[in-house]
């Protein structure tokens, strides 16, 4: 950042008094620009014993499976945007069941938090960012072609789950692959 979003003057880098992180301060207003990380909102479509997925049309990891999912917009609760964001991605209408997995990425700067969702109908198509949509059973989920370690790790959790009845909530931190 290099120049004040409320005035456009010079912004520098330092700890604000009363704070303990670095932040960019304008020079000249003293406005004091707070970077945060982006929150990522979905849901896991439920029909029957299927869960819906996407083939990303888009990078990151074009061609891949996922579960609907994107960025929360302000003016939005973490649920509206979760189907908001499953109705750009599949066309699919749905009705929130529960909170389900909360992960955090430090490393990219990321919160997903995923709903369960119960998919109100079978009328869906692909949405701008999406390739196909498909609804998979267990045992034929591509497991070697999804996207995310978030999705990976909360489709691994929903289908233990399912077999044991219940679905508590689950939590995380994914920390970054080193090569």
């Amino acid at each position: 950042m290099k120049y004040c979003s409320q005035c456009g003057a010079a912004v520098e880098l330092r700890i604000p008094d009363g704070d303990s992180l670095p932040r960019y301060v304008c020079s000249s207003c003293a406005t004091i620009h707070y970077q945060n990380p982006k929150m990522v909102v979905g849901c896991i479509p439920e029909w029957e014993d299927k869960v819906l997925l996407c083939r990303r049309a888009i990078e990151p990891r074009r061609g891949l499976w996922t579960l609907p999912a994107g960025f929360m917009e302000n003016g939005e609760t973490t649920f509206d945007g979760a189907m908001r964001e499953t109705l750009e991605e599949a066309n699919a209408r749905v009705a929130i069941e529960s909170l389900y997995a909360l992960y955090n990425i430090p490393y990219i700067s990321q919160v997903y938090l995923l709903f369960r969702a119960r998919l109100l109908d079978l009328d869906f198509s692909p949405g701008i960012e999406t390739l196909e949509l498909k609804l998979f059973a267990e045992a034929d989920i591509p497991w070697d072609q999804i996207a995310f370690a978030t999705v990976r790790n909360t489709l691994t959790h929903y289908f233990e789950d399912r077999r044991k009845g219940a679905f508590p909530f689950h939590m995380g931190t994914i920390e970054r692959v080193k090569p």
